[in-house]
């Protein structure tokens, strides 16, 4: 197979470490921190996980080592969508455990945890591992997003670890992974298996953190990938000074993306999904803050710009969710085969204006065509809307085109208004990680192991202090029921890692806040190129402006 010339440079990077996992396997020992609660509903979790709730967190300093010597037989799954870094996570995992002794040995599970529960999985070597050195992707062994939430799983998860004398698992994954960890630790504990189970928090939508997990792995690299594209498009309008780019990032539940991504490039207008939500901004005043960005440039005579979109911008607009939740109900059960019978559009739209309430009908009425055609696609497993298929940025691009129309009707406006789309998604999740995701992700497979290796079971992999230089970061673990709260989901009360939203009182979105006026009328543009691999610290190690501001630079 043949490789590219950074492939093979980047099998040989050696990913930096914490100075105290530096130290040498023999030389970490644990520093007990405070016992933890629940971020809310603390009765109820605990009585949910009596045997893994309000355990101490933990750091790792240089000492001896005292953990108990014995063989270590792990296994490891990548669970939900996939991440740049992940390969690293599995690597660090892997030479954190051959370092401490040759013999012991790492299973990988293919196609995420239900390769678990079919028992579909490969032994790793050096040779197999080398391949995937701070690469992209999951490829590895693959992903999936069975869900780990029954009895009847966890004993087959169990059946399974004890056929093969594995006594700890590693989920990497998301909000909702890392609850299926916590759950089958739990579950582990409670009937004496001997099997641990640690995770490690994942996803480029940077929605799982908070005090204690700085930075979800993946986001870093994602960030940057949409930023030197959106980069490259703000060149690109600045050059043809012609077009409006509407450019919709990943993020359906938070807009961290979006909100980073404008941080490293500065466009005209970028939309945060938390800010809608809060401010109750209808459709229409989403468009006439857009408008008037284009209006306001083109009395200066820049009929461009570039306008950042997070995907599920529509979930966050209030009298768009009432709308969707009106249609759920509306194609509900045989209603949707009468519905879809129906030949025409037109009937359809007779159907939809029957069942709507006026002030439903009155929102979907002044959506583009295509957009009402897309609110009806294909159902999900629930016989739910889809949002994810909504093309928002042309729902926005359609209604400021219309906007536009009649403020020059009246006299208001006289630009020109071209607009162009653009959807930054899949290129974002495998591509090669940034120095910094390739490190992180390297310590916190390592720290992983160190986990398991003192004992520990229902944690996290931690590691902290993330815009220092990784000499400076801290490697530990904390209980990942520390994060939960109860959320009612599909009609009953369940367990889950609460999502971390944009805060807007947060140092990130208040320097946004501060600047998006200027942004909006004048040309800020900032064109941050490829992701650097080589080169001064300063280019090629630096995280997220995100991070660097809440870390108070």
């Amino acid at each position: 197979m043949k490789i590219s010339p950074l492939q093979l440079a980047r099998y040989q990077y050696q990913p930096k470490l914490p100075g105290m996992l530096r130290n040498g396997i023999s030389e970490i020992c644990v520093r007990d921190g405070a016992a933890t609660a629940s971020v809310a509903d603390q009765k109820k979790i605990q009585a949910l996980f009596p045997n893994t709730y309000g355990k101490n967190e933990i750091t790792f300093q240089k000492g001896a080592n005292t953990a108990p010597a014995k063989k270590q037989v792990v296994g490891v799954i990548l669970s939900g969508g996939q991440a740049p870094g992940g390969h690293n996570v599995i690597c660090g995992l892997y030479d954190a455990l051959k370092a401490t002794d040759p013999e012991n040995v790492l299973y990988g599970f293919k196609g995420g945890p239900s390769g678990l529960l079919e028992d579909d999985y490969v032994i790793f070597d050096d040779a197999y591992i080398d391949q995937y050195r701070n690469t992209g992707g999951f490829d590895i062994i693959g992903s999936g997003r069975t869900k780990l939430e029954t009895q009847e799983q966890f004993a087959v998860v169990a059946e399974v670890c004890k056929k093969h004398g594995i006594n700890a698992v590693v989920i990497i994954g998301g909000d909702d992974s890392n609850t299926n960890a916590a759950v089958l630790a739990e579950y582990f504990a409670a009937n004496n298996t001997g099997i641990q189970v640690i995770g490690c928090p994942k996803t480029i939508d940077g929605d799982l953190k908070n005090e204690d997990i700085e930075c979800s792995f993946g986001f870093d690299t994602a960030t940057k990938t949409y930023a030197e594209i959106v980069g490259n498009i703000e060149r690109d309008a600045n050059s043809a000074k012609k077009y409006w780019h509407f450019v919709k990032v990943m993020g359906r539940s938070a807009s961290h993306v979006a909100l980073e991504t404008a941080l490293q490039t500065q466009p005209n207008i970028c939309l945060i999904g938390e800010e809608v939500a809060a401010k109750k901004m209808s459709l229409a005043q989403i468009t006439d803050y857009i408008a008037d960005s284009v209006a306001g440039r083109a009395a200066k005579g820049w009929n461009f710009g570039v306008a950042i979109i997070p995907e599920g911008i529509v979930e966050f607009v209030p009298e768009f969710s009432v709308l969707i939740a009106e249609i759920n109900e509306l194609l509900a059960g045989a209603k949707a085969d009468a519905f879809n019978a129906l030949p025409t559009w037109e009937e359809k739209y007779a159907f939809i204006q029957a069942g709507l309430t006026e002030a439903s009908m009155a929102v979907f009425a002044i959506l583009p065509q295509s957009i009402q055609q897309q609110l009806f696609l294909e159902r999900d497993p629930h016989g739910n809307v889809q949002v994810s298929l909504i093309e928002s940025e042309k729902l926005f691009s359609e209604m400021v085109k219309k906007n536009l129309a009649d403020r020059k009707a009246a006299g208001t406006y006289k630009g020109k208004f071209s607009p162009l789309h653009h959807f930054l998604g899949y290129e974002g999740r495998c591509a090669f990680p940034s120095n910094f995701d390739a490190d992180y992700c390297y310590s916190l497979g390592y720290n992983a192991f160190m986990l398991i290796q003192y004992g520990y079971t229902g944690y996290l992999s931690k590691v902290s202090n993330l815009k220092a230089p990784a000499e400076e970061w801290v490697a530990g673990g904390m209980p990942i029921t520390k994060m939960m709260n109860i959320e009612r989901r599909h009609g009953a009360d369940k367990p889950v890692i609460r999502k971390a939203l944009v805060e807007l009182d947060g140092k990130p979105f208040k320097f946004f806040e501060s600047v998006r006026e200027t942004w909006a009328n004048e040309t800020c543009y900032v064109y941050p190129g490829a992701i650097q691999y080589f080169g001064p610290a300063e280019v090629c190690d630096r995280t997220t402006i995100t991070l660097l501001l809440e870390q108070g630079e």
